[in-house]
């Protein structure tokens, strides 16, 4: 009953990132979860404490989504460390999380309900600094060229790209963009 009940509250929150993204912070209810999750409503308030608690969640699981699998981890510290491995590393990131559209949509939403709410404030904080570490982490590691500056500032200059790629596609072509995340790691990796 336990696994079931843990695959019904992960549904619940894959619903309320789906919810999150289509209508925004103000739209997330417990009513609105039900619906899209298509279960009885009432379902996602006997599963969260409130409305915070589905937020803080909803978050925390965007990222989980968000790891890469085993065999592409496996495939990347197999490959070379020069910087042409590095971009092709970068751009397939860049893709991986643009697939993941609702998700990254909903954390935008999550991010900008952070400036207002400190707990999940304080939650994103922990995560994103979390994520960080172990990007610079990975990196040292994994032998790449560049140093933790130029990992941070690929760290922001990729999210806007990924930004610029969900809420406006038709500003930048695709291959536009990956000549920018090649470009944004030689000139990063260069510099550093």
């Amino acid at each position: 009953m336990v696994r079931r009940n843990e695959q019904r509250r992960a549904a619940l929150v894959d619903a309320a990132i789906e919810v999150l993204a289509r209508d925004g912070a103000r739209g997330l209810t417990f009513r609105a979860v039900d619906t899209e999750a298509a279960v009885p409503l009432g379902t996602a308030s006997n599963y969260f404490a409130s409305r915070d608690d589905l937020l803080t969640q909803a978050g925390a699981r965007v990222y989980e989504r968000l790891q890469p699998d085993e065999e592409t981890v496996a495939r990347q510290q197999a490959a070379g460390r020069d910087r042409e491995v590095y971009a092709a590393l970068m751009r397939e990131l860049v893709s991986r999380i643009a697939s993941f559209r609702t998700g990254y949509l909903a954390l935008l939403e999550l991010r900008l309900e952070a400036t207002r709410r400190p707990e999940l404030r304080r939650v994103l904080t922990e995560r994103v600094r979390a994520d960080l570490a172990a990007n610079l982490s990975y990196h040292e590691a994994s032998g790449l060229p560049g140093d933790a500056t130029a990992v941070k500032l690929l760290y922001l200059a990729l999210n806007w790209l990924i930004v610029e790629q969900l809420t406006l596609p038709d500003v930048l072509a695709p291959e536009e963009r990956e000549r920018l995340v090649t470009a944004a790691v030689e000139r990063i990796v260069d510099a550093a």
